[in-house]
């Protein structure tokens, strides 16, 4: 019996041993190489543009020429399409050139060619020069802190940064908002093509609904996912809440299937910048990046407001499942499951313990966490199988 409990738990908790630091250790060193690696492949791409440039006797007229041939050389070196080359090309630019101190934290190894790319990416409209070396500087402080972010935590962490130091990114969204449109264009045999811009919150939401839309059929549907997607989308213009199935069979249980419910999107938003007298930009849960103050400002006239109460330094609740207010306050300031690595949304998630509470864990914000059910249900299983072995 002992021994079968021993088993159990080192199933679920693997103990530390000699050969298990060792390893672990190992694998830390190659996962640091392989960023060192990544970094250098990116400097020497860089070395290789400047050379290029400087045999051009007028740098600037000649730099995008140069960019394409220098795309066209290493794309042949390394076996990978021109498009690819170029992309590589772009982020080595930005390390030798917009970023040298976030590019030192990468040649170290402390962060690896996705936060990199990200962060590239997130600061790209930045044409201050002073303002970029202020920001450079400060992800370079912060980014090592951030190993396990999503791709949308980490670009929402730089988004807040670049709209505390960029005083003409105001200018920029207004533009954005102002230029947004929606296209339709012929394409052959009954099939057309249409794209365009809109506002973040209306296109997460289209998103949601068509997914939702695409999920009333049955499973005999001969459409796929992205087929089935296309279609809502002229149910939607139809007026319909339901996608027709096409199984065909007489037996089709789609038609006892829910239609499809209106969507929600969460918005959390500093109340200053609701009545349009602050320029703190809000967080969509479950999206990437920030919503700018002015947009927020205009949502706010018709959306559902619902006051966020911050616990502050309440006293533990007594109860296991925490209140409402309590649940609210840990979903929106997680904004999505805690597990590294993981971004459903909170919303979507349950709100578990930290500390077990049948071991004493605290109902208090201090101890609780948006977690995703298969997550949780892994350490379910762990206290479970133990408790009975």
């Amino acid at each position: 019996m002992c021994v079968r409990f021993d088993e159990t738990i080192e199933r679920c908790y693997p103990s530390t041993t000699v050969e298990s630091v060792e390893l672990v250790a190992r694998i830390c060193a190659a996962g640091r190489a392989e960023n060192r690696a990544a970094a250098a492949q990116l400097v020497a791409i860089g070395e290789l543009f400047g050379y290029r440039l400087s045999r051009c006797s007028d740098t600037e007229d000649w730099a995008i020429d140069t960019m394409e041939a220098v795309a066209a050389e290493v794309g042949a070196a390394l076996l990978i399409s021109q498009g690819l080359a170029a992309s590589r090309l772009r982020y080595a630019r930005a390390l030798r050139e917009r970023l040298p101190k976030v590019g030192e934290v990468f040649r170290a190894g402390d962060i690896d060619f996705r936060m990199f790319t990200t962060i590239v990416y997130r600061t790209d409209l930045i044409t201050d020069v002073e303002v970029l070396a202020a920001v450079d500087a400060e992800l370079a402080g912060k980014v090592v802190r951030w190993p396990s972010m999503t791709r949308a935590r980490l670009a929402g962490q730089v988004d807040k940064i670049v709209a505390d130091a960029d005083a003409d990114a105001v200018r920029r969204r207004k533009e954005r908002h102002i230029d947004r449109e929606v296209w339709f264009g012929e394409v052959c045999e009954g099939l057309a093509e249409f794209g365009g811009s809109l506002l973040g919150p209306d296109a997460h939401a289209l998103d949601k609904r068509l997914n939702a839309m695409a999920a009333t059929v049955c499973a005999h549907d001969p459409r796929s996912r992205e087929q089935r997607r296309a279609d809502a989308l002229g149910a939607l213009a139809a007026g319909a809440d339901r996608l027709g199935c096409r199984c065909g069979r007489g037996d089709c249980a789609a038609g006892s299937r829910k239609p499809a419910a209106p969507v929600v999107i969460h918005v959390i938003a500093e109340q200053s910048t609701l009545d349009g007298t602050s320029a703190t930009p809000a967080s969509e849960v479950g999206a990437d990046g920030l919503i700018g103050p002015e947009l927020v400002a205009e949502l706010a006239r018709s959306a559902k407001l619902v006051a966020l109460v911050h616990p502050a330094d309440a006293p533990p609740e007594s109860r296991y499942e925490p209140s409402a207010a309590l649940a609210a306050f840990v979903r929106c300031r997680d904004l999505t499951c805690r597990a590294p690595g993981c971004d459903r949304p909170a919303t979507t998630c349950d709100v578990d313990h930290t500390i077990p509470y049948a071991d004493g864990g605290a109902t208090h914000v201090s101890n609780l966490k948006s977690l995703r059910v298969s997550h949780e249900i892994q350490g379910l299983k762990c206290r479970s199988s133990c408790r009975f072995a």
